[in-house]
């Protein structure tokens, strides 16, 4: 045994075997087993790695200069063999430890693994193994085109040096090495690569995937063709948000955006400025193309990354709002300190300064490209609405912002977005608010029975189908002066706003056995509901319940007690009937003329059955709907 094995202790002298976690195993299942159609990642996810362990180095040594030594300047170094067919990825960066090996790369660090496994899955049955490129699948992505890795590491001022090993079939093992097998300080990871994958070996595949994909990674990297040449600087290690706009293509930028975000698409928006003047920064931003795998991660973290004059200080730093945290990219200070703690500047006024600028300005760029080019702007929206609209909630100070960037579908959009501007264009007279619907399903919204009345008249509806809809609409003011008010709540008060297509008609008054139906019904139902009465909303359908006037939406009661967080018994809903539907007249007229009673109280409590299920719930008691259908369906046949 190795002096160094020795020096490693008991626990890590010998060999140690561990299996992966299971999300991993099966996500290294997933991929290898795929046709997949772009295994090009792995290099660049490689390089990304390497990238980040020189930085991280560059960061430590603030506090500890000693770490650097004699070698000053991070490097990645890539040396192929084609004959042995071999790749040897390395960099004098951080380095790691055995146990910060097992944890980096015996599981998916971030959170959300399973969700990451499941997305992959179904991404991969319903469009194609072709889709698994937007994700990214970081440093597993290695055994799709290598049947073992190997991971030697030497932590920067440690005498120890351990190897990590797998063919990726689910199971590995860490050892420690010598230090002549390791680098004298960094990573270099090792790939033997299958023999379909042997042309990753050649050099001018490599240079070509490097300048495409890694070519703007703030880390020179060097190439060499075997392994005993002399290595040639391929990418310069030049920081691109550094240079002038001018000098930066688009292509540049997409690569960039590739690189640092970890994604497969072009990006939708791109927001690179200089800010100058009481803070000085650089903020190089992109808004992805589509949607990431961990877009509802319960966490909501955001994937900005946070440098101070190029020495990346951390990439979990709370650099925008939730909200935006679909945002990828990294902010440069020139102001904040270097030698105090990550946790520190967190809570520095400088950071929160930086925060609400560059919030303002991703709002204010997305504002620009809605005005510039709607089209884009809607894709944006379609894949990221969802999110920014928790902003409405959370953002009282941005709110106005939010809603002028939000978009919507109505009843009469046509299944196009509408912006809250376009509704108040259309307000018709006497329209005193913005009226909404909220639900879980939008094609459901579209046939419910409570916006019957709306259409007739030609108001707009919108039509909310995102759970976060029934939180920000109950504590947002309004636009442009007119509150929100929900289609479920409360009187309709329609009677001053004339129907579409016969003005002239008003609303007939309630006759005197409709009137005596309604007070049947109140006694009849008792408890089940809070009143009943004629309804102005209804048109085509014969009833459909709604909240009360003051209390809360029917669809946010829903949300809350699905989550166990509301307090007390549900509200009894208030029961409205269409005086002008054939079934409720001739029921009025049946027990006016005192019909088969026992048939009639069936009937009537045969449509607050039905009106549950147009609310998209269901009977209370569903073995006595089976009778009473039944007693109702056997009068009618007899």
């Amino acid at each position: 045994m190795s002096a160094e094995a020795e020096s490693a202790g008991p626990d890590i002298a010998a060999p140690q075997n561990h299996t992966f976690e299971a999300d991993v195993a099966k996500l290294l299942h997933l991929m290898v087993h795929s046709v997949y159609s772009d295994k090009d990642v792995f290099l660049r996810e490689l390089i990304s790695n390497a990238a980040d362990a020189c930085e991280k180095l560059r960061y430590e040594a603030l506090s500890n200069p000693s770490l650097l030594g004699e070698d000053q300047k991070g490097t990645i170094r890539i040396t192929l063999d084609a004959v042995a067919r071999r790749i040897t990825v390395a960099d004098n960066g951080i380095g790691m430890s055995a146990e910060e090996m097992i944890e980096a790369l015996g599981t998916i660090a971030r959170s959300g693994t399973k969700a990451f496994v499941e997305r992959l899955e179904s991404a991969q049955q319903a469009e194609g193994s072709q889709l698994i490129g937007q994700f990214g699948v970081g440093f597993y992505s290695t055994f799709m085109v290598a049947d073992k890795v190997e991971v030697f590491s030497r932590r920067a001022g440690s005498d120890v040096a351990n190897v990590w090993s797998s063919d990726g079939k689910g199971s590995y093992s860490v050892a420690p090495v010598g230090l002549d097998e390791a680098p004298a300080r960094g990573t270099k990871v090792v790939l033997h690569l299958m023999e379909d994958a042997k042309s990753y070996a050649e050099t001018y595949t490599i240079e070509r995937l490097i300048k495409t994909h890694s070519g703007h990674v703030p880390v020179p990297i060097l190439l060499a063709d075997k392994p005993d040449a002399e290595p040639q600087q391929i990418a310069d290690g030049a920081a691109l948000w550094t240079r002038p706009k001018s000098d930066i293509s688009e292509a540049d930028y997409t690569d960039f955006y590739r690189s640092a975000a970890g994604q497969f698409d072009d990006p939708a928006l791109t927001i690179h400025f200089r800010a100058e003047g009481r803070q000085e920064y650089t903020m190089l931003a992109f808004v992805p193309g589509s949607r990431p795998f961990d877009l509802f991660d319960p966490q909501r973290k955001g994937r900005m990354k946070l440098y101070v004059r190029r020495v990346l200080i951390t990439d979990e730093a709370d650099l925008l709002p939730g909200y935006l945290r679909f945002v990828r990219g990294l902010i440069d200070s020139a102001d904040l300190p270097l030698n105090v703690s990550r946790e520190m500047i967190q809570e520095s006024p400088l950071l929160t300064a930086i925060r609400k600028a560059a919030t303002g300005r991703v709002l204010s760029d997305l504002e620009k490209l809605a005005t510039s080019d709607a089209p884009a702007y809607v894709k944006i929206w379609e894949n990221f609405g969802a999110v920014l609209k928790e902003g409405l909630y959370e953002d009282f100070e941005r709110r106005d912002a939010l809603l002028g960037l939000a978009r919507f579908k109505s009843t009469t959009s046509g299944g196009e977005w509408r912006s809250l501007k376009d509704y108040v264009a259309s307000l018709k007279d006497n329209q005193t608010a913005i009226y909404y619907l909220a639900g879980d399903d939008a094609k459901r919204l579209e046939n419910s029975p409570h916006i019957e009345g709306f259409r007739a008249r030609g108001i707009e509806v919108l039509l909310l189908s995102d759970p976060v809809d029934s939180f920000w609409v109950t504590s947002a003011l309004g636009f442009e002066g007119k509150p929100f008010k929900s289609v479920t709540q409360g009187a309709a008060d329609l009677d001053l706003i004339p129907l579409a297509e016969k003005p002239e008609e008003q609303t007939p008054e309630v006759s005197a056995a409709i009137a005596s139906y309604i007070a049947y019904l109140k006694t009849t139902l008792g408890e089940d509901v809070s009143d009943v009465r004629a309804s102005e909303r209804l048109t085509s359908s014969a009833v459909c319940l709604v909240a009360p006037d003051n209390g809360m939406d029917k669809r946010m009661e829903q949300i809350l007690a699905s989550a166990g967080k509301l307090d007390g018994a549900l509200q009894k809903p208030i029961l409205e009937i269409n005086p002008r539907h054939a079934l409720v007249t001739r029921l009025a007229t049946a027990r006016e003329a005192g019909g088969d009673a026992a048939f009639i109280e069936s009937a009537t409590r045969l449509l607050l059955d039905e009106a549950r299920i147009l609310d998209g719930t269901v009977p209370t008691d569903p073995a006595g709907f089976a009778e009473r259908l039944s007693q109702v369906l056997a009068k009618s046949l007899g």
